[in-house]
């Protein structure tokens, strides 16, 4: 049973680990050389095999939501979508030429800011743009994130006719007086309106995300928010804790710490999602995401095939992401590689010429395997550890699994480690057990690096 001390135990600061090592641990000043050698060797080893995954990040949004952390750029000057896709575009003819081979397309992820900002024109022009002379995967996966308030059906007829098939709307929460302090104002018609138009041309899976812990929010506002959104059945929820990181997000400095929900009532909103989502057939997939049985994320978890990289949970098999646009980050397995995050520093680059990777991270032998222990148990619930790491292991992530044992959350040996059901309720905490950059720099950490887990 999660109790409310374990809930109170375990809500630490820990990542989210869409990558090992975790983002705060790279280092600047990227060598782009390097990169472009990881890169190079990458895609000749997997794309004919399993093809590439590409993540574009789309950042303007109309107005500022309080509570985002993510990189966006406000405007409501749309002649700023023209720029960006020729950057855009720029960009991948830069990796195309380190390519060598027809490009096999298997996963596209448009992400943002809010990428329904852009025209169905504008997108048709750069998917389409994208896709000459590449291959797509007969398996591929196609999605977006949109806005309830501005995805129009002509937006979606034009992203099924390119391919796409699944989009999540951000939801976030349907209570007016929590819209109006988070400056996000949606009324659940248009999220209903939307969902149903996507449903109609052929849309296969649709997505909500939702946040507890947002500033005014309530039992009985989450209670009718969770209602709503579980009426409409989407096939995905992300239900999200809020991440309050100011030191990072200033939008989120705009409104008063004291109206965020205390502890207890941020963990009751936790615990009442949980059991609405169960109580009404989801699934916890495992770091805030449920799904439906006959959704493939549940289905890939039940096989064994679920994988996990900065997109969230996927069921694409691609051990290539190339990241496109401002901020975005590329996973070439052995490396990492961020953009600028600021617009001009990102234009400027690729305008130049240049890749615009900024920041990164190399991996050595012993990041890949200690990453495999953290992607094993985020999907699969399990690991068998190396040999070679038992030294490691015994220094680092064995004292933490005893405690985490001795709590109920996992069964371990020196063998391997797995959840227990109990267990399965606080994966990132099970997960940090083999951060070594988390566990050998606690000494070091002068300033929040992570939100809290709960």
């Amino acid at each position: 049973m999660v109790t409310e001390a374990l809930l109170e135990q375990y809500n630490q600061p820990v990542p989210r680990y869409t990558s090992y090592p975790t983002v705060p641990f790279w280092q600047e000043g990227l060598d782009a050389d390097a990169w472009k050698s990881i890169f190079r060797d990458r895609f000749a080893a997997i794309n004919q095999a399993d093809g590439i995954s590409l993540y574009l990040h789309l950042p303007y949004c109309e107005s500022l939501c309080t509570y985002c952390g993510c990189n966006k750029k406000i405007t409501t000057n749309h002649s700023v979508e023209e720029e960006y896709i020729r950057a855009l575009l720029k960009e991948w003819e830069s990796y195309r030429r380190l390519m060598g081979s027809q490009p096999v397309i298997r996963e596209i992820h448009l992400g943002g800011g809010t990428p329904t900002f852009f025209s169905p024109r504008n997108l048709e022009w750069l998917i389409s743009t994208l896709l000459k002379d590449s291959i797509i995967h007969p398996d591929h996966s196609f999605s977006i994130e949109g806005h309830p308030n501005n995805t129009t059906r002509e937006h979606l007829q034009t992203l099924f006719d390119l391919g796409f098939r699944r989009i999540s709307y951000g939801v976030q929460d349907n209570d007016p007086i929590v819209q109006f302090i988070i400056n996000r104002i949606q009324p659940f018609e248009n999220v209903a309106r939307a969902t149903e138009q996507a449903r109609e041309i052929g849309f296969t899976s649709v997505n909500f995300d939702l946040i507890y812990g947002l500033p005014r929010q309530t039992i009985e506002g989450m209670t009718q928010t969770l209602e709503q959104c579980i009426s409409l059945r989407p096939d995905r929820v992300a239900f999200y804790s809020y991440a309050h990181v100011p030191w990072t997000s200033r939008g989120q400095r705009l409104f008063d710490e004291s109206d965020l929900p205390n502890a207890e009532l941020k963990m009751n909103l936790y615990r009442l999602g949980k059991e609405r989502f169960a109580q009404h057939g989801y699934v916890d997939i495992g770091m805030d995401h449920f799904s439906t049985r006959e959704d493939e994320l549940f289905i890939a978890r039940e096989a064994g095939w679920l994988h996990r990289n900065f997109m969230g949970y996927t069921t694409q098999k691609s051990g290539l992401l190339l990241g496109l646009g401002v901020s975005s980050i590329s996973d070439a397995y052995w490396g990492y590689a961020q953009n600028h995050k600021t617009i001009h520093d990102y234009l400027s680059a690729v305008n130049e010429g240049e890749l615009a990777v900024t920041k990164g991270c190399l991996l050595s032998e012993e990041d890949a395997r200690f990453r495999k222990y953290i992607l094993d148990i985020s999907c699969q619930g399990r690991t068998a550890f190396e040999a070679e790491d038992l030294e490691t292991l015994a220094q680092y992530s064995f004292p933490k699994l005893r405690s985490l044992a001795a709590d109920g959350l996992v069964e371990w040996d020196e063998e391997g480690a797995a959840l227990t059901p109990l267990g399965h309720h606080f994966i990132r905490n099970v997960c940090s057990a083999f951060d070594l950059y988390l566990q050998r720099n606690k000494s070091k950490n002068e300033k929040p690096l992570f939100s809290k887990a709960i």
